[in-house]
């Protein structure tokens, strides 16, 4: 399953490595940078510049000047395995933009910190320069607002009341990896979630200040990052809920993630927050929400974007595009963060397991581990959780007869009696949904 003990070698390969593997790929990789076959210089793209410079702490006035798959001579003395900036021992996947998960250790804080929080681009990261907050509006429009409106930030702070919240967010895709055949897309493991806690307005105080018409059935979102291929007349998404989604009273407009500032790669300086649907409907460097008389139809609204077969389908099968419906809320899943897979243990020592459990909408309402492949189960004492759509804390000790390789296992079940299958669940086109239970290597000596 997904704590392959290969993948360790993945998340902690330093830039030196990268690099040594094939440097032009470490480009793409890191970067976004991409290689003239004439001139071998190595072209940052807009993203890829303020990655780049992030890192490095200072504008590059020549950076289009590099050649290609160097490595800035700042780091050329470093040992230190490359991270993201603000972010610590996060896996970055082989894909493009910015993409990174958190392997399951690194998530065993009850609220997830910033450094710790995964990264999910569809497209290019804004300007930085564009990321001002004293400049930042909001415009609330679309044909079912009866009263369009731009708010700056410093307007949504001064009129609106405050609301923080404990909220999950996973993406859609989280355990692609473990689908056969393989589903296109980032080849996410178990990493592509997290339970921060974020501070802003409610959605719904927004848009009844707005007006919301009788015919209203949906919102959609607009962000400040770029399409991959640069075209600013093109959105890289624009996603959205349902109005009663909208509406709930944990979505919101949020500015501060842990009372601080939402990092950059997380969508400072704003962002629409709808805890326990696919990650997508939580647009980053929010600038425009509209309230839509249908479904909305901004980019990767419609199938096979973040949608599933209506009915089951066998591996590797093409399903058109009118048999998808799209995903709503994200089913019943656990983690075991700690320990770590792959440990060793002394026998006769109890060993203390913990991790988070979430689903959804709704409440996970049971825990169980297993330490033999699933045939017995052991109900883990598990916590209510924060407040509705924050993951729920659990924890248990577990004894072993004796000497070995054991594997222990994490099934969560929720509040409508639906568990966690114990491997991948039905196969889709995009490996959206894997809610398998997660397992960790332990070694009994």
């Amino acid at each position: 399953m997904a704590n392959d003990p290969n993948n360790n070698k993945k998340s902690s390969r330093g830039l030196h490595e990268l690099y040594a593997e094939d440097p032009v790929k470490a480009d793409e990789l890191v970067w976004n940078r991409e290689t003239d076959a004439d001139s071998r210089r190595g072209f940052l793209k807009r993203g890829g510049l303020l990655a780049m410079a992030t890192a490095i702490g200072a504008s590059i006035p020549f950076a289009n000047n590099m050649p290609a798959g160097l490595i800035p001579a700042a780091f050329a003395q470093s040992d230190e395995p490359f991270t993201l900036p603000g972010k610590e021992g996060l896996t970055i996947l082989n894909d493009r933009p910015i993409n990174a998960e958190t392997p399951p250790h690194l998530l065993d804080d009850e609220i997830t910190p910033a450094k710790h929080m995964f990264v999910r681009n569809n497209g290019l990261l804004p300007d930085i320069k564009s990321l001002d907050p004293a400049g930042w509006t909001l415009e609330i429009a679309g044909e079912s607002c009866e009263n369009p409106t731009t708010f700056t930030l410093a307007e949504l702070k001064s009129r609106f009341k405050h609301h923080s919240y404990q909220l999950t967010v996973e993406c859609g895709g989280n355990g692609r990896s473990e689908y056969t055949p393989a589903a296109s897309g980032n080849q996410w493991t178990t990493g592509a979630v997290g339970s921060p806690t974020f501070t802003g307005v409610r959605l719904r105080d927004v848009l009844e200040a707005c007006g919301i018409k009788k015919d209203a059935v949906y919102i959609g979102y607009y962000g400040g990052d770029l399409h991959p291929s640069g075209d600013p007349s093109k959105e890289s998404i624009s996603r959205g809920v349902p109005m009663s989604k909208a509406l709930e009273d944990q979505t919101l407009i949020a500015w501060a993630m842990n009372d601080e500032d939402i990092p950059v790669l997380n969508g400072h300086p704003l962002r629409l927050v709808c805890g326990g649907w696919p990650a997508s409907t939580s647009g980053k460097w929010l600038k425009k929400i509209v309230v839509r008389n249908k479904v909305h139809d901004g980019n990767k609204m419609a199938a096979p974007s973040y949608s599933v077969p209506k009915y089951p389908v066998a591996p590797g099968t093409q399903v058109p595009n009118e048999d998808m419906e799209i995903i709503e809320s994200m089913p019943v899943k656990s983690l075991i963060t700690f320990p770590k897979t792959g440990i060793s243990h002394k026998l006769g020592e109890p060993l203390l397991v913990r991790g988070h459990a979430w689903a959804g909408d709704l409440e996970v309402t049971e825990l169980h581990v297993s330490i033999d492949f699933g045939i017995t189960w052991q109900k883990a004492e598990l916590r209510a959780p924060a407040n509705r759509l924050a993951w729920q804390h659990w924890n248990s000790e577990l004894s072993f007869p004796e000497k070995g390789y054991y594997e222990v296992w994490a099934k969560a079940v929720d509040s409508e009696g639906k568990a966690q299958p114990m491997v991948v669940p039905g196969w889709n086109p995009k490996g959206y949904l894997n809610n398998a239970c997660h397992r960790i290597a332990v070694q009994i000596v």
